[in-house]
This record gives C-alpha cells, structure tokens and sequence, in this order.
C-alpha cells in the first residue's frame, strides 16, 4: 500500500531539468577549459600596472591571446604593503607565491607592447611572453551546436503540436485525443431546467437520458438505443447546451471536442485520436461523446476531392464510421454531435445504426423566447414593471444566443447612462444597435440626400400600413446605423406557412421605398439596394421553389437533401429559365406599380409623414395612427375578435 502511495507521489519528469542541465553544462565546460591560473589572480588597472613595473616589482608578464596579461611579482615585492592583496590566502589556507598575482586587459595590443619595450630600455629587469590559449574541448562541443539547435527545435514543434505546455511524454502524444472531459461530479451541474424553451428537442434526448440512467430498463425487453444523435439548427439555437444538459441529466461522464480537432496536418493523427477518443469513452461508460461541428470531418466523400483517396479528413471519417459501427449498444457509450449544414453530411453517416436519429433545433417561438428571457434576466438588475411578454414580441427571429446578447448589451447601454437598474428603453436601443448597428449622427449627408432618405423611409411606413399582410410599423429613423442611411422596423407575424398574398404584400412594402422617390421627386436612386435584393429572393423563390407561378406551375427546382450539386448547369431547359426570367421580372414590376398606385393616393399624407421624420429624425407607431388613422384591417380583426367573445 505504501509502496503504491509513493509511486503515485512520485515527481513527474519535466524536460526543464534537461534544459537546466544543458545550460550549466556550457557554462561549466567553459570555466572549466580555461586558464585554472586566473582564479586565484587578482584583478587591476593597467595603470597600477605600469607603477609596479617602474618599480621593478614585477618578474613576469604573459599575455593570453592578445588581450588579458597576467603578471608575477618578484619575490621581495610580496612582502610589501601594497601587494597584500596579492599575497593572501584563499579559501583553503594556501598562499599564492608562484604566481601569476594579477591579471588585467591590457587593451591595444600594439601599445601595450611598446610599453613593455621602453621599460627594458630604461634597465628595468622583467620577462615577457605572448601566449594562444586554445580551448579544444569548448569549441568540440561548438561543433555539436547546430545538431543541437535542431534538436531544441524539434523537441519544442512537437511539444506545440501535441498542444502541451510541458513534459516529455507530451511529445509523442500527437495522435491522442484532444476531447475535454467534464466530469459528472464537479464540472457538468447543467441540467434540462437550465434550458429554455427547446421543448420538442428535450423529448427527443430525454429517452436517451432514461437509456444511460437505466440501461436494462430497454435491454432486458431487445431494445437498441440509438447510437448516435445528431442536434441540426440554426447557430446559437442552444445544440451545445442542450448536449450538456443531457450528460448533467445522465450523470455521466461526457467528452467534449469540435471536429477540427481531429484534423491535423500529419497523415493518420486524425483516424488515430477518433480511436484514441472512443477508447476513453468505453473505459469511463456510460458516457457521452459530444462532436461540435461535426461537418469538419464529415462533409460527404467523393465531392470536390482535390486532394485524391487518401485525404487525411476523409480518412478520419472513415475512422469515425467504423468505431460507431463497432461498439455494442452495451458499451453505453452515445455519440451527440452538433451541425449548422446537415445537408453536406455523408450519406454513411446519416445511415441506421450511426446517427440514426435527426433531432431539430429550431428558433424558439414566442413563449420560448419568453422564457429564455427569464433565464438570462436573472443576473440583471431590471426596473420594476419590466414585460418580458413585451420583450418577447420585439426580437421575432431571435436565436437563444441572440437574445443573451440582447440582454448583455442592455446591461451595458444603462452603465453607459450611469443607471441604477436596466429599463424597457434600454432594451429596445439594444435590439435596435444588434439589427441595425450602431448609430452615425455624425455622418455627414446633405438636406437634398437626407429628404430623399425620409420620403424612402416614409413610402415603406406609408404602404406596409396600408396593406393587409405586411409587417405592422414599429419605428423609423433617418439617422444612419451600420451601413444603413435610414431604417424601419417592423413586427412580423410568426407563420408556419406563408400565402402567395402574404408574399406579395411583403413585396409592395418593401418596393414601396423606391416608388416614393419616384411618386414625389420622379426619379430613382441607389438606396433601394437592399430592398431590391430582398424582393428578387422572394420573387425567385416563389417561381422555382414553392411552384406559387400559374407560368411555371406545380414545380420546384429546390433539393432539400443537399446531394445533387448542379454545378454551372441548370436543372431546366434554357427555355424555361427564360420563362422564370419574365415571370419574376413581372412579379416584381407589379408589386412596384401597385406600391406607386397607393403612395399617389396617399401623397399628401406621405409628405406630411416625410416632414415630420425630417424634424424629429424618429418617429413610432402612434404617429402614423395620428396621421392615417388606425389600420382599416385592424379595426376589421378587432370587431371580429370582439364579436366572437360575445
């Protein structure tokens, strides 16, 4: 027991010791391959020097190398009181008496030289020699040092490519994996109430929460888990959360990795941590793997391949295939991946007995956005009063992480203002600095440029508010935000499915921008690039997607599956794109008329609302009512909801 204690206590080998001993090594062969006579040599000036060579004090001057002299005294000088220093002891008792006593640079050689000569000239008594010194053994390990630099380099590449920051084993664990492991006990406290919203989605994963925590619940009676779930959404619709939710449910071990970290550029190292990393899931059982972004290594084979059949992903992804397909379903280990492109994934991938079940994570509802709302509110110091219904309604389209964000930026709007606590106003600049950026007061636009920004912005307010299907008004603005020079936002009706005059309504509003730059100043300018880029999508989509054309019919040209990658051909005859051509032409110079035809009707009103947005820059929904009245389908749907509760 002992015994195991002190091996388990046993100092790693660190490769600093190699290092440090290198280091001292050098410093030691070069003391030691020097001249052993200059340590217990005193040090002086050249000056003193030439006092006790005018003395006639000095027996001997060697100079080493052409720069460092060392000089003996003559025995009857030791006794004197100047050369004490020169006569003491050192730490072994041991007097100095055959010299050499000191040692100085002498600097240039040529008058050091002339000196020595003009002493002899004047009689004075001494010898002097001139020695190389040569140091064999340095400059033999001087040889070795460029094999040694490149040793030090390789040593230190590798340690960086295994991703190690110390140790010698590190080196030869390139091909291990490079999955975290959260442990069930201390690091995953994440559980499903954790999770707002995504209701569909925890049904699907709690059977496999049930499975890890009672495995013989399924298995006594012949049935089979599911190996491999794979969570498919938009990004930041919660997938990562939701999978960690699902080992702190389980209360198993979960290892946790992207898929770029099985790509590496040595050929192998990525099947070879595929392999590494389901052997650690098996030891540590029931436990969940967890692969983000698993489209990194499993795009589908044979698309594209520039590279020939031994690419290394694809070799992962082989890799990854055979170990789904060889574990048993009572090694208790599921596979739960991530991916934002579900339609570029191999086809073996997708097949039964791998990820055989498709969980889809959508972007949370109403309600779901409400109580994701209440998740993230929880470390914000709010104002009293604050609708979360109300919050909800304004961010339609918003992913969980967006909504996070939303919040953060909030919190940071009301410290910019220096507020005590976080109110609705700071909330909607959030969201409006997240659609449409930040804003530019400071831009500089001319009166000609910003009237024509206010009548654009106020044929889009003025048409949307006319038409039955088109997004209600929320505001306008004419003061710049990212890239934008004007802006207007709208609250848009969650719909499954959308009709073609839901669609064309859209349309108008959006077309209805250009048509009030032409209605009042009978001209056109670029402003309407964004809005032309929309209706063209929805246009083209409405012939060749959903078959909405009477032209083209009951057709569509859209592959949902993702695997038939057309290219630079078309799946219609040059005939028919000549159809689609005309017909989205069409669709769109229809809805343009009939935006013109409205803001005709409504110009004085229009140039009363284009006015008013020049003096104030922002203007709501209760300024349009004041101007147009309230929307004539709105007082319809209200008296129909009225009568039906009566």
């Amino acid at each position: 027991m002992n015994k195991n204690k002190n091996l388990k206590n046993k100092p790693k080998f660190n490769t600093y010791w190699i290092y440090s001993l290198i280091v001292i090594f050098f410093i030691s062969t070069y003391f030691i391959g020097g001249n052993e006579a200059t340590s217990s040599s005193k040090n002086i000036n050249i000056t003193s020097f030439e006092r006790f060579l005018n003395k006639g004090e000095i027996k001997n001057v060697t100079v080493i190398n052409k720069n460092l002299a060392q000089v003996t005294l003559q025995r009857d000088a030791l006794n004197s009181p100047d050369h004490k220093i020169a006569n003491s002891t050192n730490i072994l008792g041991q007097k100095n008496i055959n010299g050499p006593h000191y040692v100085f640079e002498i600097g240039n050689l040529e008058l050091f030289q002339n000196k020595l000569e003009d002493a002899e000239k004047k009689g004075i008594q001494f010898n002097y020699d001139f020695k190389t010194v040569e140091n064999k053994f340095f400059d033999y390990i001087l040889g070795f040092l460029p094999l040694l630099i490149l040793i030090g380099l390789w040593f230190f590449f590798m340690k960086r490519m295994s991703g190690g920051a110390g140790g010698g084993s590190q080196i030869f664990s390139i091909g291990k994996s490079k999955a975290k492991l959260f442990d069930e006990k201390t690091d995953i406290k994440i559980t499903f109430k954790d999770v707002a919203g995504l209701e569909g989605a925890k049904e699907e994963v709690q059977e496999i929460v049930d499975f890890l925590k009672n495995p013989t619940k399924y298995t006594k009676l012949g049935g089979k888990i599911p190996k491999g779930a794979l969570l498919v959404g938009l990004p930041g619709t919660g997938k990562t959360l939701l999978a960690k939710a699902v080992a702190g449910e389980a209360k198993v071990p979960f290892f946790s990795l992207s898929g770029s970290d099985f790509v590496e550029m040595f050929v192998g190292v990525g099947a070879s941590r595929v392999r590494d990393l389901f052997k650690q899931a098996k030891e540590k059982s029931p436990a969940i793997i967890f692969i983000d972004e698993i489209d990194a290594i499993g795009r589908a084979r044979g698309k594209s391949n520039m590279t020939g059949g031994n690419d290394e992903r694809e070799n992962t992804l082989n890799q990854l295939l055979t170990e789904m397909d060889g574990f048993g379903t009572n090694t208790n280990v599921i596979v739960v991946a991530a991916t934002n492109r579900a339609d570029v994934l191999d086809k073996a991938l997708m097949r039964a007995g791998r990820f055989d079940r498709q969980i889809y994570v959508d972007l949370p509802d109403l309600n779901e956005r409400k109580e994701i709302f209440k998740v993230h509110l929880k470390p914000i110091k709010i104002s009293k009063g604050l609708d979360t219904d109300f919050l909800a309604k304004q961010t339609p389209g918003f992913s969980g992480a967006d909504i996070a964000n939303v919040c953060n930026e909030a919190a940071l709007i009301a410290a910019r203002k220096s507020k005590k606590s976080v109110n609705r106003q700071d909330f909607l600049d959030a969201v409006d600095r997240i659609v449409g950026g930040l804003e530019k007061k400071n831009k500089i636009i001319t009166e000609s440029e910003k009237k024509t920004i206010a009548f654009h912005e106020a044929g889009h307010a003025t048409v949307s508010w006319m038409l039955e299907h088109a997004a209600p008004l929320v505001k306008v603005t004419i003061v710049p935000r990212g890239q934008s020079l004007g802006a207007a936002w709208y609250l848009p009706e969650e719909r499954q499915i959308v009709k073609p005059e839901q669609i064309l309504d859209e349309m108008c509003a959006a077309l209805g921008g250009r048509a009030a730059e032409k209605v009042i100043f009978n001209n056109i300018s670029t402003g309407a690039l964004s809005d032309l880029e929309k209706v063209t999508k929805q246009a083209r989509s409405m012939v060749t997607v959903y078959g909405l054309s009477d032209k083209i019919g009951n057709l569509t040209y859209y592959d949902s599956s993702g695997q038939n990658d057309y290219g630079f051909t078309k799946p219609y005859s040059d005939v028919t794109a000549q159809v689609i051509d005309k017909e989205i032409s069409s669709i769109i110079e229809n809805q343009y008329q009939r935006a013109i035809k409205l803001l005709k009707k409504h110009k004085n009103k229009l140039i009363e609302l284009a006015d008013f947005l020049l003096e104030k820059e922002v203007i709501f929904k209760e300024d349009l009512v004041r101007i147009y009245g309230e929307r004539p389908f709105d007082i319809k749907a209200a008296i129909k909801e009225s009568k039906s509760k009566k």
